[in-house]
């Protein structure tokens, strides 16, 4: 025989013996899948035989938890693909716009699978590690012929830590054999659940925000490859049957005709399984292409075709209403196979889908599909907003600049909601929709969403100038933009040699982690709760006093922790030689308090909100950074209020926690000067109670008049067609949409605010002003309604209504949060809400 026959034998041969080394998964697992939850240290395990098994399947550890479990993707595809991957990558990236050149290499279609991005909608793990093996496996002719022209990716669990905390509590409740029984216990998860984070977030709420280090990390890698489809796989209710796509209205007008086309392809293959099976399935409902923060919406925003599979809920195993055992082997079955479907879709239009995701960014490119072709940015935002609004912009890889079209132009101005002729001036950042990240650029600065219908299945309306609080505005005219930075001020440190006071103002968040900082390292400080001027200079309400007299105890250390601090976080700093003010309070005077570093005690647990609780956990320990003691609500009972100067209740029901007596002792503690701050559902602890003023209405006239409808409209809800049944109360929907509220920023709860703020209002509660108290945020008429979905009721109900208000009880207070302003971390401007209500308020 020749040795050139040879060789190729032996090579044959070798490749043959080294895939035949790869385990299913059972074999691997030494049990058998779907009869138990593995947990996610043994999935990696399980990838990483499988990688070390076969040349054609890479994996690449993209990060790490907070929790210190990491994060993996796994790539597979024919040889020759994972051989050229960094080629297919980058052209595609060149397809996108994003890189310069042309593509060079062979078309290759990207499918990125996503699983358990919900931590206790885990049986997408379990079916990652089978999906897996089908794909890889060598003597699999389909998805051999299938990865020719295809690149898979696949995440096993984008939420590891949340995974772990349902499949370990679940392994060791569940018996030997499964109990189906719904009330069993096995199906009642305990306090918070698995299906968060570590600090409690919906990460599948938080691919455009990325505030968690999960999503930060995915989204990185995710940017540097863009695949063509990307599918997030879920679990719903144990009686639902099976959804894929087609996705449901409403569906973003800058969805393109062809991702909706190709999402009716996939679902028709899958149908076509699933009718084989007798599995039933449904499409078109429940789950719309809106909000774009999802894991199908921001793919469909970045062109790719963004998909949503949900999968009734089993947990080990569950009698559904129709009589039959939904086990876990059987929700496996399922999203395998329309894992599989989907592949095999991708390779057999595999031509077609790259060419259309080329068309989409050059469309994006030469002809957006916008009404507001340039948004402008003014340069006389505060610097810390607009570094923040940079670092947003790097992000999700948009581009923006200066312009050199200085004339007039017609505008929509965000802050007036109304048209008005603005001119670019130097320092401007400009952002135009003709690039490729325009679709994009509409979904997050569109002033108003447009909903084909208001049934959506999240908020409504996001905006970025709202989110910030930026002077912004959006023009149907196309302006010239090319590469350049806005020039920030550099803070200013105007300090004497030894003065009496530094002086820092109060703005921004920014200003409120100096404060934390020069706290914690025990720096006293007062508040200026008026406007004063010193040295010719003049200062507003909430500025920081930091006097040398009451530091003396920190010697030499008291200047260079000022200073340090202030350089840290790149605050203006400023000094002055005397405590006698030129107009104003003296820096002696009692009305320029004392402020105590506050023991702040956070409420966990049963009954509390767990996104709520996991949104102020997050907030104080990743951005304020200042410490706090977390209690669980069974606890509270024995806790000794007097060691706590604040009690933060985020949203929930405490009516379990505080009994008649318990309440009696917590309302005698605020009288004592302690501090309560109640948070949306949080509020009612306090409604009707003895010693409070928090009601619905004014008195039964108001919530007379505001329930008024008239006969017309009585008539029309009454004769409403059944088929028609969901537009019944349309008028009272309000699923997220902002409204401008009148701010009294002259108390401490408003500091650093102008005199409005725009709110993210997710419920219709309302409540009447504070007949004793102190009305800080409030919408005073149905005008005050700026954008998204808001039924017509919905906006009468909510005039003349407090958000944001304080009332005095005693020595204490409790400030009452109609609306949560750290919702999902991402609604930046009303962070400083929560700062002063927890630092200034009844100081």
């Amino acid at each position: 025989m020749k040795k050139s026959a040879i060789f190729t034998l032996l090579f044959l041969l070798s490749a043959s013996l080294f895939g035949q080394g790869i385990k299913s998964p059972s074999e691997f697992l030494g049990y058998e899948l779907g009869t138990r939850f593995t947990p996610n240290y043994k999935v990696v395990d399980y990838y990483e035989h499988v990688a070390s098994q076969l040349s054609n399947v890479k994996l690449q550890k993209y990060g790490e938890t907070n929790e210190l479990r990491p994060l993996i993707v796994a790539y597979l595809s024919a040889q020759e693909n994972i051989d050229n991957w960094e080629q297919i990558r980058t052209d595609n990236l060149k397809r996108a716009k994003l890189m310069d050149g042309e593509p060079s290499g062979k078309k290759v279609g990207i499918v990125w699978l996503s699983y358990n991005v919900h931590g206790n909608e885990a049986n997408s793990t379990e079916t990652a590690m089978k999906t897996l093996y089908e794909l890889a496996r060598p003597d699999n002719a389909k998805s051999k012929e299938w990865l020719k022209n295809t690149v898979v990716i696949m995440d096993p669990c984008i939420n590891p830590d949340g995974r772990d905390r349902y499949s370990n509590w679940i392994n060791q409740v569940a018996g030997t054999t499964p109990n189906p029984r719904p009330e069993a216990a096995e199906h009642s998860e305990p306090w918070p659940g698995g299906r968060p984070n570590h600090y409690l977030f919906d990460l599948n709420r938080d691919w455009a925000w990325q505030k968690q280090i999960e999503s930060q990390q995915r989204m990185k890698l995710y940017n540097t490859i863009l695949p063509h489809i990307h599918v997030d796989f879920h679990e719903q209710g144990s009686n639902s049957p099976y959804y894929f796509a087609p996705a449901a209205e409403p569906v973003h007008e800058q969805v393109t005709p062809w991702q909706r086309q190709f999402q009716e392809i996939i679902g028709k293959n899958h149908a076509k399984y699933f009718d084989a099976n007798g599995w039933l399935f449904f499409t078109k409902e429940n789950f719309d292409i809106l909000y774009p923060s999802y894991g199908d919406s921001y793919p469909m925003y970045n062109g790719a075709i963004g998909m949503t599979y949900e999968q009734a809920s089993s947990d080990l195993a569950i009698l559904t209403d129709e009589g039959d055992t939904l086990k876990l082997s059987d929700a496996i079955a399922h999203h395998f196979t329309t894992g599989m479907s989907t592949v095999e879709i991708a390779a057999q239009y595999n031509e077609r889908m790259v060419d259309e995701f080329a068309a989409y960014f050059e469309k994006a490119t030469t002809d957006p599909k916008a009404k507001y072709k340039t948004y402008i940015i003014k340069g006389n935002n505060h610097p810390d907003k607009l570094k923040a609004l940079e670092a947003f912009l790097n992000r999700h890889q948009i581009r923006y600049g200066v312009s050199s079209t200085k004339k007039p132009v017609s505008a929509f101005a965000y802050r007036t909601g109304k048209n008005q002729n603005v001119s670019v001036q130097d320092g401007d950042i400009v952002i135009s929709t003709y690039q490729p990240k325009a679709v994009l650029v509409q979904a997050f600065f569109e002033p108003d969403t447009y909903a084909s219908i208001t049934d959506t299945y999240d908020i409504t309306a996001w905006a970025v100038p709202y989110m910030m609080d930026l002077e912004a505005f959006a023009t149907t005219e196309r302006l010239s933009v090319s590469e350049g930075k806005p020039m920030y001020a550099a803070p200013e440190m105007q300090l004497g040699a030894t003065p009496a006071a530094y002086l820092a103002k109060w703005e921004t968040l920014e200003d409120a982690k100096f404060l934390a900082e020069i706290m914690k390292a025990g720096i006293k400080l007062r508040l200026a709760t008026s406007p004063f001027s010193v040295n010719g200079k003049e200062y507003a309400a909430g500025t920081l006093i930091i006097t040398r007299k009451g530091n003396t105890h920190m010697g030499s250390r008291f200047d260079e922790a000022v200073k340090a601090a202030a350089q840290k976080f790149g605050r203006s700093l400023y000094s002055t030689p005397t405590t006698f003010v030129d107009t104003g309070k003296d820096f002696g005077s009692n009305n320029v308090p004392f402020i105590k570093a506050p023991t702040i005690l956070a409420l966990r647990g049963e009954g509390v909100s767990s996104l709520g609780f996991g949104e102020f956990w997050y907030f104080m320990e990743q951005e304020l950074n200042y410490p706090i003691t977390m209690v669980n609500t069974d606890d509270f009972g024995r806790v000794n209020l007097d060691d706590y100067d604040v009690i933060v209740m985020p949203s929930g029901s405490y009516g379990r926690m505080l009994s008649e007596s318990r309440m009696e002792e917590l309302t005698a503690w605020i009288r004592g000067g302690g501090r309560v701050i109640a948070i949306e559902r949080a509020m009612n602890t306090f409604m009707g109670k003895g010693g409070f003023n928090l009601s619905r209405y004014a008195s039964d006239a108001e919530q007379k008049e505001a329930s008024r409808q008239s006969d017309e409209e009585k008539e029309a809800i009454a004769l409403t067609p059944y088929a028609e049944r969901g537009s019944r109360f349309e008028s009272f929907r309000l699923p997220g949409a902002i409204f401008k509220l009148k701010v009294d920023n002259t108390h401490p709860l408003g500091y650093g605010y102008p005199d409005y703020y725009f709110t993210l209002k997710n419920n219709g509660s309302r409540y009447a002003y504070l007949p004793n108290g102190w009305n800080v945020g409030i919408i005073d008429s149905e005008a005050a309604y700026v954008s998204g979905v808001a039924g017509e009721e919905a906006k009468k109900t909510l005039a003349k209504s407090m958000v944001f208000g304080v009332e005095n009880v005693g020595r204490g207070a409790v400030v009452y949060m109609a609306d949560n302003p750290l919702f999902r971390a991402f609604w930046e401007n009303g962070k400083l809400f929560m700062v002063n209500a927890m630092f200034f308020v009844g100081q």
